[in-house]
């Protein structure tokens, strides 16, 4: 049988900590039986559902499976005639069609209703029972505590013996989201291959931007025009993956982060998935995505039942609009960190293996002087794992390193009054290791080899129940025995020919996953982990739902982060992106970055050190001025509006966060490049109340414009009385820009008088 993700949706608003897998509250009402105002209109066949600055209308029609009629912006109220004629007009003239009368593309695709894209569902019964016809059998409506509405609705093929129920929802943010249930009603199995959701966009949306990557650069944006045809983003990685299409946007002609109508879509699965763009002659454009599955990976038995991966979908205008519906979102769960995101001092690349309580207690002495809160201890610190070649899933303390075990060291850095945090890699075994000698059944793997080692490990199948037990007894011990508040949970390779029992266990694999992260919450509830996988290999919204930080990206070069984070932003919010400040020499790229740099692109993220601080000298002064500067200024970063201005100039990038109220906003000019413009000329600052007026000056310690062109050249502006200037100016005009080497950056804040 094929288990269901946990359903951590819509959650009745209660204390983080208090959250448990299968909260849902049950508030649905009757179809046509709504509370006034509640954005619902329509007769029992058309929907029109409203939120966010957001229209939905949803036509239930002819019996067949739901079809979007609209998914964007706000269509202000319809009278049932309206939606009626609305449905009408949206009918396409049947010329050239591949079926008599109208092609039906439904949220589910299918080929009985003449759709000859990519198909919604694909299974079959030994190859019968191929192609579906679901018959709607009910729908209800219903709105839960948090202002979600949810539209169910049930369907059969009593031929081929399959029910379906499909969710749709419209969060109070904005946001559609869709999953589907499959049961096998028949006496034979039924195997599944793939089961996809879409949504329409319109025949405007002629431009596509999605996302390549490799391990340390990570979420590289590509864009491509919307031609006819599929454009089909399969990922196979078994972990979400560097390279995935993470939000695929169809938008209006050269959208950008201020202008353009853009619609977008992210696959909510930390295994292998697929997202897609489709545009025919009768469909002017679909996206989707769903679960990409192996073949006899699920496959279900009488009564028994697949569920999909949530597909998430997000229209406005702009990808800032487009990004802000998913942060609003997020922030509103009720597991959300609440809490100061602290200062994190991470201690890999200040020490990588070479553990010592003498060199380690020194790291904290300076970590916490320079006003950490949080110590992480990385890598090496259990079994035989002195490099990377052996111990990896002996979660036990060594006792060579640690005779005394980790508590001189707890106990020194919470002394200290630090939170301690440790690293753990629990998905993964070195075969150099005492669990996979004792246990080589343990190992994902097809029966007649082990697939090809990468970073000399291979992948502990946790759908083994023996290895599920022992993973999750040896990280509950150990958050038993110590002081630990923070798990940073690593993931450093693909899954390749990865078999559970003889097929395929990549689904099976990240289903259990995610069922030792919610048996971890419910046990040490107080206890955040961070979603690390060599980097930033493992980010989406499902594991969003079990982690309170993803690792951006291995790579903390200053100028690349740029980058990383912009990008990674217009899916997470600043206070989930882990984001540090390295040594004066990048570990994974060997370029070196003034101070500056590094603290002031680390400073839009949740904050933290990756640095040998006792080799600091000089710098930790102007280091602790900069964590000063992140916990005076964390609570606008980390519950604002994130906004990127549209620069013509590529050589420069402006990036900020405005308060929700608008009264205070902090912005980052940053040089990537040299400019064919000397000087720059005006940069503009969005996102602000255009009928306010605010005070714009530079803000400490990013006031210092290092690389001025010349000895004499001086910003009239660029003083501690600044300017004053309305948010309109500020976004129309905008502001001489300071004169800046390439890769320096400079602070703005901008108050409201």
């Amino acid at each position: 049988m094929s288990e269901q993700p946990r359903d951590a949706d819509v959650p009745t608003p209660r204390p983080s900590d208090d959250y448990r897998a299968g909260d849902r509250p049950v508030d649905d009402h009757p179809a046509g039986d709504h509370p006034a105002g509640d954005g619902r209109a329509g007769e029992a066949d058309l929907l029109h559902l409203r939120a966010g600055g957001v229209s939905v209308v949803v036509d239930l029609g002819g019996g067949t499976l739901p079809q979007v009629l609209h998914w964007g912006a706000d269509l202000g109220d319809l009278d049932a005639a309206v939606l009626a004629d609305l449905r009408t007009a949206s009918r396409p003239m049947p010329i050239g069609f591949p079926v008599d009368g109208e092609v039906v593309t439904a949220v589910l695709p299918e080929q009985s209703a003449g759709h000859l894209g990519t198909p919604g569902l694909t299974g079959s019964r030994d190859g019968r029972d191929f192609s579906t016809a679901f018959l709607v059998t009910g729908h209800d409506v219903g709105r839960s505590d948090d202002g979600t509405q949810r539209l169910t609705v049930q369907a059969v093929d009593d031929a081929a013996g399959l029910a379906l129920e499909l969710v749709l929802e419209l969060t109070a943010q904005g946001l559609v989201r869709q999953r589907g249930t499959l049961t096998n009603t028949a006496h034979d199995t039924y195997a599944v291959d793939g089961l996809l959701l879409t949504l329409p966009v319109p025949a405007a949306a002629t431009e596509l931007l999605d996302f390549s990557g490799r391990w340390a650069r990570e979420r590289s944006p590509q864009r491509t025009a919307f031609t006819h045809g599929t454009r089909l983003r399969d990922n196979r990685r078994g972990r979400t993956g560097y390279d995935t299409a993470f939000v695929l946007v169809a938008g209006t002609p050269s959208f950008g982060h201020r202008s353009g109508q853009v619609w977008g879509v992210h696959t909510a699965w930390s295994g292998n998935h697929r997202t897609l763009a489709e545009r025919s002659h009768y469909q002017p454009g679909l996206l989707g995505g769903g679960e990409l599955l192996s073949p006899g990976e699920v496959r279900l038995a009488t009564g028994e039942s697949y569920t999909s991966p949530w597909v998430y979908g997000s229209w406005g205008v702009g990808l800032d609009a487009l990004a802000g519906r998913f942060h609003r979102w997020l922030r509103a769960r009720p597991q959300h960190p609440r809490t100061p995101r602290p200062v994190t001092l991470n201690t890999w690349e200040a020490v990588y293996f070479h553990h010592d309580l003498a060199r380690l207690t020194e790291l904290a002495d300076a970590a916490a002087a320079i006003g950490a809160e949080r110590y992480v201890l990385d890598d090496g610190w259990f079994g035989s794992r002195r490099d990377d070649t052996r111990g990896l899933g002996d979660w036990y303390v060594s006792a060579d390193v640690w005779p005394d075990g980790l508590h001189p060291l707890v106990e020194h850095v919470t002394g200290l009054g630090m939170q301690f945090g440790l690293w753990v890699e629990p998905e993964m075994v070195n075969p150099d290791s005492d669990l996979a000698r004792a246990h080589p059944d343990w190992i994902l793997r097809v029966p007649s080899r082990l697939p090809r080692p990468a970073r000399h490990q291979q992948v502990l199948d946790l759908a083994h129940p023996g290895a599920y037990a022992h993973i999750l007894e040896r990280l509950d011990a150990l958050l038993s025995e110590y002081a630990i508040g923070y798990l940073k949970w690593d993931h450093n390779r693909d899954l390749v020919d990865a078999g559970h029992g003889g097929v395929a266990g990549v689904h099976g694999q990240t289903l259990a996953v995610y069922r030792l992260l919610d048996e971890l919450r419910s046990r040490h509830p107080g206890v955040e982990i961070e979603s690390c996988s060599s980097g930033g290999g493992r980010v989406d919204l499902e594991i969003l739902q079990r982690t309170d930080r993803i690792w951006g990206s291995d790579c903390i070069d200053a100028l690349e982060r740029q980058q990383t984070q912009r990008w990674t932003n217009l899916l997470v919010p600043l206070e989930l992106v882990g984001s540090h400040v390295g040594s004066g020499t990048a570990h994974s790229t060997g370029r070196r970055h003034a101070l500056s740099f590094r603290a002031g692109t680390a400073l839009f993220g949740h904050l933290g050190i990756e640095w040998d601080l006792r080799e600091a000298d000089a710098q930790r002064a102007e280091l602790a001025a900069w964590v000063a500067a992140y916990k005076d200024l964390r609570g606008l970063l980390h519950t604002g509006t994130s906004v990127h201005a549209d620069v013509a100039d590529p050589s420069h990038h402006v990036h900020g966060v405005v308060a929700p109220d608008g009264w205070d906003a902090l912005f980052a000019v940053v040089a990537t490049a040299t400019s064919e413009a000397f000087p720059t000329g005006r940069l503009t600052f969005p996102g602000l109340d255009p009928d306010a007026t605010y005070h714009v000056r530079p803000q400490p310690p990013g006031d210092v414009v290092e690389g001025v062109g010349s000895p004499g050249l001086s910003l009239p502006w660029w003083t501690a009385q600044g300017v004053r200037l309305t948010g309109r100016v500020l976004a129309e005009v905008g502001l001489q820009a300071p004169v800046l080497f390439p890769e320096h950056l400079v602070l703005v804040r901008a108050t409201r008088v």
